[in-house]
Parts: C-alpha cells; structure tokens; sequence
C-alpha cells in the first residue's frame, strides 16, 4: 500500500515539530517522524513510552504514525492514552479517533466524539454529512450482503492493492520480493517499492500466477493504479516523481507522486510521458477513465482541494492533449480523503473516502453519473467490502459484476490484500412512494381510483387502482422526481409532483381530489367553490387587476349558467390604514367590482355588495399586530355569496 499511503500521508498537514526532545531516542524518532518515516517512528516511540515518557505530543505522533500507515485499532491505543490526559484536541484529532474507535466496532463512542467534532467545526462536511445521517448503520446494513468475497488468490506477505483490467489480465501493484540481488525499501514502511505486476483472469474463474510487468513501466520507485483503455494501446498509471533517471522533488525535499501516459505499440510499452497537469509540489494519482474515454479521473491534493485529498476530472481532447482540471465538487468531495476513482461500464462512480458516514477507515461508495455531469445518490456500498479497516481500489466488470477491490483487514497474507468478489445484487437507492387518495372537501378516502406514476418527462411507469383503504404504493428511485397522477369518476383529475429524497425508505403523498360536479346553494361563496384565489387587489387600491380579470371570469360563467343566480359581493381590506378608511376602501371595490361583472354581462339587479372593512379578518393581523405582508394579504378579499337560486 505504499502509494496508498504516499497520497494520503502526503494530503496530511503534519503537526510542526518544533520542541526540543529530553532522550536521544525521542530526538531520532522525531527525525523519522519528520521524514514520513513511520515504521522507524513508531518503533522508537514505544521505547521510549514504555520508559514512562509518553507526554501529550508523543501520543499524538504515535496515534498518527499508526493511523497514517492504516494501523487503526493499534493508532486506537495511543489516542486513548492521548485523550485520556487531555481532550481539548484539534478537531481533526477528534476525527482520527473517530475513525479508530470504529475500526475497533465501537460505534457508540464514534459517534459520540463526531458529536463533538461537530460542535468545534460547525461547517465541517464531514460532521454535516453525520448530522443529517445519523442511522447511517442502519442504511449502511440495508446496503450490505450482495457481494461473494474471496482472496483473490495473487496475494503475497507483503502489500498487493489497486488492480484493473487489461483484456484477459488483472495487473495490480505489489511489493513482493521480486528476486533481485538488492531491494529498495521504502522508509515509511520498511517495505519494498511496489512495482506493477499482471495474472491471467481464467475462463474457469481462477487467476494465473502473478508476472511481473513491463520493465519499461516498472520502476526503482514506486508504482500502482494503472488504468488502460478499452483497446489495450494506452495506460495510465502513478508513479513516484520519476523518469529519465531523474527523481524530483517538492520544496521540503519529499518525492511526491505523478501520473504517467504511455503506448502499448510493437507489442511493447513505449512513449512514458508525464501528464502536464503534474507538478513538484502535489501528488496526482490513481487515473480512472470515463466509459467514452473522454475524461481521465484522479486524485490529487492540487490547488483547489477542497480538503486532504479531492477527486478530479480533466477531459482528453481529440489530439492527445488535455484540459484544466476540474473539481468535482462539494457533491463528492470532503474535508477529509477521497481518492481511487473507478468508472464502471455503466457510469457509475466508486471511489473510496474517510470523510462520510461509513464503517471506519476508508470505506468504499458508489454514485451513479448522470448526463448532465451531476451525481445521483452517494451510497456506501456496505459489508462485507466494506470494514473498520481500510478498503480502497474497487473495480468491477459491469456484464458479469466480478471485479476486485483491496483492503488491510484481519485474516490476509499481507500487509494489503487484494479480493475477488460476485455481485448478486445492484445497489439501487429504492424508495417506496405510498400514500392515499382522499376527497378534498371532506377527506373521506376515495377506493378504486387510478393512480399512475409517471417519470419527470411523464412517461407511465406504473398504474394501480386503489382498494377499500384509498392506498396505492410504488417502488421508486432516490434522488428522482415522479408525477402521481389520480382519476376517479365524478371527480378531477389531478397530477402531483414529488421529490425523492437521496436515502431509501419510504415518501408518502396523499392525494386530495375535487368533485368534478360540485353543490352550490344560497350561502356558498363561489370564490372557495371555483378555487379562487383571494388575493384581488394591491395596497391601498380598489382597480382589478389583471390577475383578478381571470378569476372573475369563473363568476360570470356560473352566472351565466344560472340566470336567476344572484350574489353578495362582499369587500375586505387588511388592518394598515384607519378602520374609517379601510370601510371606504373596501366599499370601493366591492363597488369596483360589481361594476366590472355588469361590464361582462351580468345584470345589475342580480348584483349587490357592501365592504366590511377591516371588521372580518380571517387572521390574528388587526392594529398593532406584526404581520408578514402575506398575511395582511390574505385579510385583501371579495366573497361572492349566492343569496338567490331563483
């Protein structure tokens, strides 16, 4: 896992080491420590705390040489101890002890001190997404048991991660003992570099013995991640800052990590270039190419970050060369680590993050990418992929869903492994749309009505007819939007839209009908039969406006259908204004009125009307009394009420 750990140590803004040990050991530890030299740090730091010398900077630099080098449940110890002495820490220590204290299944805890996390950084996406997510176990449970795992059968005792596809091939890294007379160890780990190395996948679905790859790829450094197109004729892949013979590095003196292109032509790997968008002073890493091969996604904690690490987009042009890369976004990205994107053939994306909800460490999700470059639903893929511990690098065949993914739990050959898996079943974000349809006026529950769903561009993807309860229910997608339309006999029909939201369960809508035929009898106001609207005239003004033209159009139609109909306008104002003016005023329109219904054809002596000023209204907004202008707007009204049928 070294350029695994080479990403994310680099992403990490390292405590300034500044204080002057008492023990020569802890002065040596600190230098490795400085170095990135975990394995040596951690080492030393024991020693020395074994001595009774553990003071509050010490844990915490053993708390973090272990959880840097994905060590969680042993990184738990010494973050224990740390906040056992002192728990006025930085928040981003809350947030690794968060992580640890799941690794070890201590969920309670975990969430407990993510609680705290939240009220040191309120605007922390990372403590956000927890807030608004809080049964993410019980989400994360729903999502969990449709894989197969097995080891994947090309594992040695040293680290083997980030596989891909290469026509009949998985190629992975691996820091296996190649056989040389000398082998380079990598000092944070003190372990071998890794190096690319190739299987091949069986028809019988057993792999083929681990080769090393192409020694113009491999390197004396480290590489890991390759992707390679559809053809075979172009990978890419990470590697340390390396080519040529030359080895470059950042202003601190550390060799960070590049992507590299390079052609398979001949029937060998030739043209190692650099990709442009590289530099000194940040690490890019783990490529993933979209399914049209447009778009090469990666990781890098480049200028722009939005936290440890970001993932990032960067689109290949027709001749070979390439655009600015772009952000992702806050859809995906956190304060904390999301790196080893994957494009599978159906356009999703998986990579892996520590900055959501999950079971702890790096724990790996899954979004679908949609048409117009937005993300459906951030999911956790679930157990048994994911686990306390890290688990990163997911790939999968999206005909016969058989892909790999690597992980550093308990009960491997090394110190990473790689895992073969069988998806039986597709994670999809499912929704039940349940709900009821009602009369509107008297809310009686209406059976045997259609219900049909419709999608947002109101194609029919389901239809039912509702029993004795008015119920109707539809499984559907989260993060969609749906119309629910509902028909019955004698009554309107109506069409509603909703919103799924981005988690499963369950969204209900009730569905209220109005009779197509409705009764009308001295005393009804036609405004609340016909459904209209009560907002007729603006402040301090008696002209109709053209709003109010449309609405009084539905008066003169019933009246024109019932000639002996006759019917009480009755005015009303808001409070602002003296109860003096606002008799005048309303007396005006309830006058305004009726004279624009006899401008329509509407006899005069079937028409009468008074206002009431502010004496009628139907809300707590009288003198004195602070209220929203829409709630003085609703005391601005006509009544139109039938006195005569005859």
């Amino acid at each position: 896992m070294k350029i695994k750990k080479i990403l994310y140590i680099g992403f990490i803004v390292l405590l300034a080491i500044n204080a002057t040990a008492q023990k020569k050991p802890l002065t040596k530890a600190e230098k490795n420590y400085n170095e990135y030299s975990y394995i040596d740090a951690i080492a030393t730091y024991e020693k020395v705390a074994e001595k009774g010398y553990a003071d509050e900077k010490m844990l915490q630099r053993l708390g973090n040489a272990y959880y840097f080098n994905g060590e969680l449940v042993k990184a738990l110890k010494w973050y224990d101890a740390l906040f056992a002495i002192n728990t006025q820490q930085e928040p981003e220590y809350y947030y690794r002890y968060v992580q640890t204290l799941k690794a070890a299944e201590n969920y309670v805890k975990a969430d407990q001190m993510l609680e705290t996390f939240n009220t040191l950084v309120k605007t922390d996406k990372r403590g956000l997404l927890f807030e608004s997510n809080k049964d993410y176990l019980e989400q994360i449970k729903l999502n969990s048991g449709r894989f197969e795992i097995t080891n994947a059968g090309i594992n040695s005792k040293y680290s083997d991660y980030g596989s891909a596809f290469l026509n009949n091939k998985v190629v992975f890294a691996s820091a296996r003992d190649t056989g040389a007379v000398s082998r380079k160890i990598f000092k944070w780990t003190n372990k071998s570099f890794t190096n690319l190395y190739s299987a091949e996948l069986k028809q019988d679905g057993t792999i083929g013995e681990p080769e090393r790859f192409d020694r113009k790829i491999n390197s004396k450094f480290n590489e890991s991640t390759p992707v390679f197109t559809k053809d075979g004729k172009t990978m890419y892949f990470t590697r340390n800052n390396f080519l040529k013979g030359k080895r470059g590095k950042d202003d601190k003196k550390i060799t960070l990590l590049k992507l590299y292109k390079a052609d398979f032509i001949d029937d060998k790997w030739t043209n190692l270039t650099e990709l442009p968008f590289n530099s000194d002073q940040y690490s890019v890493a783990h490529p993933a190419l979209s399914v049209d091969e447009k778009k090469l996604y990666f990781a890098s904690d480049m200028p722009g970050t939005l936290g440890q690490s970001d993932l990032f987009s960067v689109t290949i042009n027709e001749d070979g060369s390439f655009g600015t890369p772009q952000n992702l976004g806050t859809a995906i990205n956190t304060e904390g680590r999301e790196t080893f994107p994957f494009i599978s053939g159906d356009n999703e994306l998986y990579f892996t993050t520590d900055g959501r909800p999950g079971l702890g460490g790096l724990d790996i999700f899954v979004t679908k990418l949609n048409v117009d470059n937005s993300f459906g639903a951030v999911q956790n893929v679930g157990a048994p992929v994911n686990t306390g511990q890290d688990d990163f690098a997911f790939i999968i065949n999206n005909e016969n869903r058989i892909g790999f993914f690597s992980s550093n739990r308990e009960g491997g050959n090394g110190y990473d492994d790689i895992y073969k898996f069988l998806e039986n079943k597709k994670l999809v974000c499912e929704q039940s749309l349940t709900g009821t349809v009602v009369d509107a006026e008297t809310n009686i529950i209406l059976a045997d009505s259609r219900v049909t769903l419709l999608d947002a561009q109101f194609q029919v993807l389901g239809q039912m007819t509702t029993g004795s309860d008015g119920s109707y229910v539809f499984e559907v997608n989260c993060g969609k939007s749906y119309y629910v339309r509902a028909e019955k006999q004698d009554y309107e029909t109506k069409e509603t839209a909703i919103s799924i939201p981005q988690t499963a369960g369950k969204t209900n809508l009730v569905v209220a009908l109005d009779k197509r035929i409705k009764t009308i009898e001295v005393g009804t106001d036609l405004a609340k039969t016909l459904e209209i609207p009560i907002i007729y005239f603006d402040l301090d003004k008696s002209f109709i406006t053209k709003e109010a033209t449309f609405q009084l159009e539905k008066i003169v139609a019933v009246m024109n259908q019932y000639p002996k109909m006759k019917i009480d306008v009755r005015s009303h104002t808001d409070s602002r204004q003296t109860a003096k003016y606002n008799i005048a005023l309303s007396d005006r329109r309830a006058k305004s009125t009726i004279q624009w219904l006899v401008k329509n054809g509407i006899a005069k002596n079937r028409l009468t009307g008074k206002g009431y000023g502010e004496s009628q209204l139907i809300n707590n907004c009288s003198d004195s009394v602070t209220c929203t202008e829409a709630e003085h707007q609703l005391n601005r009204r006509s009544e139109f009420v039938i006195v005569s049928m005859k």
